[in-house]
């Protein structure tokens, strides 16, 4: 990849991140970056593609984090601890290859756009539905209902955590599928 465009994507997803797709201008993305308004409009053709690619950088990441934290999990409890234990290690800062915890960027994202047709929340949907089936992949034991409840429980503790700044949400929600886990058996 062009090493223009890549700092242009690692500009404009740092600052999409932190302070918001539609608070952060395309001169400002240019202006960290050091890059020329002709450079960005030869790699993409509106501020769209720019978001698009953002989140297509975002969501390779995460995807490739999911893999390696739910790698070796034997059982639904192991996926279940290893999930939340890694969503708490992004949340509290100890995990750098996830950066640093501003809440989804895929639900900041896709809540800046109203019309859910438009190509940036069917992104952010798509990235949702790719992490529920890679969870569902690393399962041992295949169990929807139990599927429904890790996602949803993934989707509340981050937003408890990024706002309401709750760093026990993932504990919390070990300790209920633990429960929902031991009454099954």
């Amino acid at each position: 990849m062009n090493n223009k465009r890549q700092m242009l994507i690692d500009t404009a997803l740092t600052l999409f991140y932190a302070k918001g797709i539609n608070s952060t201008g395309i001169n400002e993305i240019l202006k960290v970056s050091g890059i020329a308004k002709n450079t960005l409009y030869n790699h993409f053709n509106s501020k769209e593609e720019l978001i698009i690619a953002a989140l297509e950088q975002r969501h390779t990441l995460f995807v490739e984090w999911i893999k390696e934290t739910l790698e070796g999990a034997t059982t639904n409890k192991e996926i279940v601890i290893k999930l939340f234990t890694g969503l708490e290690e992004w949340f509290t800062g100890s995990n750098p290859e996830l950066g640093d915890f501003r809440g989804c960027f895929f639900i900041n994202s896709s809540a800046e756009f109203s019309e859910k047709k438009d190509s940036i929340p069917l992104f952010c949907l798509y990235h949702k539905q790719n992490i529920r089936d890679l969870i569902e992949e690393y399962m041992p034991t295949k169990d929807p209902l139990l599927l429904d409840a890790i996602c949803l429980m993934k989707e509340g503790a981050t937003t408890a955590a990024y706002v309401s700044n709750d760093m026990t949400a993932t504990k919390k929600c070990i300790y209920i599928l633990n429960k929902f886990l031991d009454g099954q058996s």
